[in-house]
Formats: structure tokens, sequence, C-alpha cells
């Protein structure tokens, strides 16, 4: 189905939920990321999803509806009992509280504009195999480096302490999460995962049937439609579209898919927006994101439908469609990225001394693998452009890879895993491959492979790191077990605009018991070398020679080492590094690769692991690549020594007066012997201003 077909088709099923009431002190805001206040009262929205009556347990209910959202909404507006627990008796609102939907116009022939209705309140459920799950995503990421962990919206703007005034409307961002709360995991899950049932007098007669996709894969298309800011300027914001893919799925208990990690862009206020497949089959209802308190980066999450039918079967429709309004169980869609499927396979995780973990690609059936050098160098790319800190003002590039997570003494391999064994089947036959490069050290580094269904921990060796401005390394597995799936490589330049797809560890680490995820973008620059990289040409038909990608895939800490894969399941390029604001905060959509043809010895090396002079292709040192990753603008050319305006003689011109311009020119005075000089990755770099 196409893309506008879907969302003409969602438009019949998502709404606007707006909730008002009483709030003298102005508190009902406080978890909330904007709210409107006026005279003591203070409203909040979200979005919603719309279905008939009929499909509670067949009652015929032509003209009421029930809307589904999520119970943040309206539980700081419950009575004091119902606000500490969800209980079986009829929930109820603080007197004065109202709950209206803001609903399109095509649903009702006599309305051409979207119109508001009343709604009440029926009753608040919670989501059991979906808490559990956000439950163990949160407590297994406990003690990693920035794993404080929060849900809810980043958006935060003007002074959270301040009062809004009694007499004027005015608009606020406030922080999801109050510091001073108690926060622990189980009631962050439950809390996010819960939903609250609507009813509304409505007819829906005109309302198509709906279908229920049973299974859902990573990379499969999500479609939403939900309000963003809606209570603000609905004419603006109401059932905004927003598009993405499924990046991972989480398992608790028998059902398989429990909670589902969105590679989707959404903005507060679309929390209890339906979510749609390429198809328009129904998968599920967003909610809140889980939001890691130190880099503010956001996880959308997607509770799915299966799981909510569970938790009340009572009212609402099962995925087995027997409804009259309901569609039939559809058959399992296959994934709109097989291929990318199949390179998962070739991706594992690497930790090393249990105390930093990142990712990995698998180069040849005889364990090599290849991952990014400041995993097992980190001192080296301490300072200066991609590979540091950078400025502390705006913009600063950032290695993102070696995500650090705390040291036990019961290592996090040896425990069960609540989605895939962390042994290896035991007739899994186990090689063992050895060659003269392996680098001794102190290093533990192990490596987490997935075959089947199941997880294999298999320690490992390095055998080379690159010396000069790459930031790359290879890892040798000392025991190889069964089938490996190496990774295939497109040396050739890819063209703007074409999908790409980050595949990796980012984010959660090796207690979480996750698959790679997958996160989807286009290719957003390509930034070339003007002569080829190597001396002797590995790549005879190359005539374009990429030195850096830019997609608008997400990365994350955690990601680096993983693998930039176009929709033919073809490597790219190697994740190496994002960037993030001055103020702590990542931009996951602004990254940096190393294009597989920059990384042609590597697969050279890979074909037979005997020639090691190949690899010292990289350690040659290339200015015109290294100033690039060093985020610095080209060389410019020496300057001739007898040039009638000398930089020199400008700054002693005038009598030690200031003229226009003399500033910028002691500048490049002073900096110019270092613009000359071969480009290098250490301390005496200039750190780029981006």
């Amino acid at each position: 189905m196409d893309l506008s077909k879907v969302v003409t088709f969602a438009r019949n099923f998502s709404v606007l939920v707006k909730v008002e009431g009483p709030d003298p002190k102005g508190l009902k805001m406080r978890k909330h990321a904007f709210h409107q206040y006026n005279s003591g009262n203070t409203t909040l929205s979200a979005s919603g999803m719309l279905f008939p009556r009929s499909v509670l347990s067949g009652v015929d209910g032509q003209d009421m509806a029930l809307v589904l959202t999520v119970a943040s909404l309206v539980e700081p507006f419950l009575t004091l009992g119902h606000r500490t627990s969800v209980s079986q008796d009829p929930v109820k609102l603080i007197p004065g509280a109202r709950i209206e939907i803001m609903v399109e116009g095509q649903l009702n022939s006599e309305k051409e504009d979207p119109f508001w209705v009343p709604a009440q309140l029926l009753s608040l459920v919670d989501v059991p195999v979906s808490s559990a799950a956000l439950k163990s995503l949160i407590e297994t990421s406990v003690g990693s480096k920035d794993s404080g962990w929060d849900v809810g919206w980043s958006l935060v703007s003007g002074d959270t302490d301040s009062q809004p005034s009694a007499t004027n409307m005015k608009h606020y961002s406030k922080p999801l999460m109050q510091r001073d709360e108690p926060q622990d995991a189980m009631f962050m899950a439950k809390s996010a995962t819960r939903m609250a049932l609507l009813g509304v007098s409505l007819s829906l007669l005109g309302q198509p049937n709906i279908n229920i996709a049973s299974v859902s894969s990573k990379g499969d298309t999500l479609v939403t439609l939900g309000s963003p800011f809606g209570i603000l300027s609905p004419l603006h914001f109401f059932n905004s579209v927003s598009t993405g893919s499924i990046s991972n799925c989480y398992s608790s208990g028998s059902l398989k898919n429990s909670l589902m990690i969105a590679d989707v862009r959404c903005l507060p206020g679309m929390e209890g927006a339906p979510v749609f497949g390429k198809n328009g089959h129904l998968i599920g209802i967003l909610i809140r994101p889980l939001r890691q308190k130190n880099t503010g980066v956001e996880v959308q999450l997607v509770v799915p439908w299966g799981a909510i039918t569970a938790a009340c079967s009572h009212l609402l429709p099962s995925d087995e469609g027997k409804t009259s309004h309901w569609g039939n169980e559809v058959v399992r869609i296959e994934p709109v990225q097989v291929a990318v499927e199949k390179a998962m396979e070739s991706i594992c995780l690497i930790t090393v001394n249990d105390g930093v973990w990142a990712s990995g690609v698998v180069l040849n059936e005889h364990g090599l693998i290849l991952t990014n050098a400041h995993l097992l160098e980190p001192w080296r790319f301490a300072k200066g452009g991609v590979y540091g800190e950078g400025d502390d003002n705006g913009l600063r590039p950032h290695v993102l890879g070696a995500e650090e997570f705390s040291s036990t003494r019961s290592r996090f391999w040896e425990h069960e895993s609540q989605t895939l064994p962390r042994k290896a089947p035991a007739d899994l036959h186990v090689k063992k491959y050895r060659h003269n490069f392996l680098q001794t050290g102190h290093r533990d580094i192990r490596v987490r492979l997935c075959h089947h269904g199941s997880w294999t921990w298999c320690t490992a060796k390095v055998v080379y790191i690159c010396k000069e401005q790459l930031d790359v390394a290879l890892l040798q597995l000392e025991d190889v077990p069964g089938t490996l799936q190496p990774i295939a490589a497109d040396f050739s330049s890819p063209p703007l605009g074409t999908p790409a797809h980050v595949v990796g560890h980012g984010l959660f680490g090796p207690r979480c018991g996750l698959s790679p995820s997958v996160c989807s973008g286009v290719v957003a620059k390509v930034v070339h070398t003007k002569k080829r990289l190597y001396a002797q040409p590995i790549l005879q038909d190359t005539t374009e020679f990429p030195a850096m990608l830019e997609t608008t895939a997400a990365v994350h800490p955690g990601g680096s080492g993983g693998a930039v894969v176009n929709s033919s399941g073809y490597m790219i390029g190697l994740v190496t590094s994002n960037a993030r604001h001055g103020a702590g905060t990542l931009i996951p959509h602004l990254n940096f690769s190393i294009p597989c043809a920059v990384l042609a010895p590597i697969f050279k090396f890979a074909e037979d692991m005997q020639n090691m002079e190949i690899l010292q292709t990289l350690d040659q040192r290339n200015e015109e690549l290294s100033s690039i990753w060093a985020l610095m603008p080209s060389l410019s050319p020496k300057p001739k020594p007898n040039t009638e305006h000398s930089l020199p003689k400008l700054l002693k011109d005038g009598n030690n007066k200031q003229k226009k311009g003399s500033q910028f020119a002691k500048f490049i005075a002073e900096t110019q012997e270092m613009f000359v000089k071969p480009t290098k990755l250490s301390r005496d770099v200039i750190p780029s201003k981006l």
C-alpha cells in the first residue's frame, strides 16, 4: 500500500485527547513536557486511537465508540485513591475535570472540519508483559556510564520552579521527571506502559475495518499519526505524520514481541498514537520514550497490540480478528529489509576488560573481526576533530562507541538471558584458527556472536591496530564456533539520498539481552579525496575515492564498530563517531563512517590473512585523509615568501593600530605553520569548531 494511502487510512483512527481540570497550585503539569495554564486550570493533551464500541464482547453500540490512550494523560486528574493504585472499581476524576477528543471531520457526514467530542474515563489498564520488558531493559542497563534512565521527553525550557500566572494563559515546557521524585525501574515501567480506556458518544458507521499485524520484525516500516503539542494549536499539529521502522524487539514471557524499540522521530504529545505497518495493519500504540539522562537520547517505544489485548482481553479484540469490525489476522508480513536482516548476522558485540563494549563486523569464516581502534586505545583519540571532544561552545565531535559499564565479579555472559541462550548449543562445532599475527597483552577481549537464536561468547586477540589516521582495528577469535556469516562489502561511492541502515549495539549493553538494532536513514554526504588513496590500486575500477560518509540514520554510544549497509545488505561503511552539543547532548542523526573503499586493504587481507603487508598501506600517512577526519578545511598551499603584502608586514603596518581584518590576519599568521604541516591526530591538532 502506498504511504499516502496508509496515512489516509490511519486518519480514521487517530484522535487528539485533552484533559482539563482545576489546578490552583499549578502542580498537575509537573510530569508533562508541555501544558496550558489559565486562571487556575491546567490542560494537558496526548494522542489516542478511536475504534467502535461494538468490539466490547459483541455489545451492540453503534452510537458509542472507544478511545485508547496513555494513562499518564489522565492520572494527574484522578482522585487520590485511584492515583496511587489501579483499582478494579470504576476510576473517577476529581470534580471539575473533563475529557474531550478531537476527531477527523471525515468520520461524521455532517461535519467537514475536525470537531471536539466529550469523553468519559472507563478504566485504566496495566500491560504486564510490556511493563516487565521495559523494567528488565532499564535494570540491565544499570551500571553503564550514561545509564541513568527516565521515562519521558527531553524537552526542557524555562524555569521549572516558577509558578504560572493566574490571569493569563501561558504555554510551558517542563522536565517530565522531577529529580526529587523516586524513580525505580518498576514504577517507571508500569507508568510508561499503562493505558487508559475512554468512552465517547459517536457514531462510526463509516469507519473502515482494520487488520492487525500478527508478527512484526526489525526493519519493518512504521507509520504513526499523532498530535505533538496538540493543545497549543490543533490547527497546526492535529494528526501529524511520522514514519520510521522497527529498530529492535524485546521479549518477555511467552509473547515474542512484548516491547518494540522504534526508529521514528516523535515529539511530545504523540504518545498514545496508533502505529501502523506499511500495509495499514495495526502494530501497536506509541508511548512515552525512554530517555538517557546524561546524553538526552530518546528511545521511542511501542507497546504491541497483542500485549494490550492480552492485558484487557475482556474489553478489546485480540489479534484473532473475530469481530465484524476487525479484519482477519494477517499472514506474517515479510520484512521490508530482508537483506538487512541477513547482514545483522555479521554484527557482533565486543567487550574489553569487562569495562566497555562496542560493536564489530565479521569479515570471514575464520573469525576475523573489524572494529574501531578507540575501543582498544581510547587515549589516542582524546582530542581533535571527529575523534575528540572539540570545542566547548556549540557543537563538538564525539567518539561514540566504547560505552562503559560497571565491572562486577559476576560475569554478565554467565547469566541466563531472557531472550536468547547465552551458551552455544551442545552440538555446535567449534574450530580453532591461529596465525602468527596475534598481539599479546593484558586485555580481556570477548566477542558475542549470534547464530540462529543462540548466543556464543568467544575470546579474541588483537591482530592489527591502525597507527595513523583511521580509527580501525582487527580482532581474531581464538575459537571459531560453527559457520560464521561474513559481511559482503560494496566499495563504490554510494549516491546521495540512497537508503542507509546502521546496524550495531547502541545504548543497550551486554546485559540487556538484545540483538543488534537497526536504524534507517539516507546517505546525506560523501566526502571524496582528490586522488587515489593507495599507491598500489586495490580497486581497479574505482573512479571516485570516498573518504567519509555522513548519514541521517541514528547512531548511539556503543554502536561504533557497527556497519552501515545499503538496502541490498552490502556494507558501505564502518560506524565511527557522531556529534555532541557543547552541553553534552548527543546528536544521533549527525554521524561519520569510514567508507568500505578506504577499508579495501582490510577486506583484501581478510581473504587469506597471510600477507600482513597489505595492512601496512593503512599506516602510510595521508595528509588529505587525515585533514578530512580532523574536520579541517582543505590544506592551503605554502604562501610564497616574497609576496608584496605578506602577513608579517600587515601586522606591523599602521604603527600597531588595529585595522579592519587585522585580527583575522594575526590568527592566520600564528597558525599557518600548523596548517602547512601534515595533520596529525594528536593533541596539537586545532579542535574543530564544528
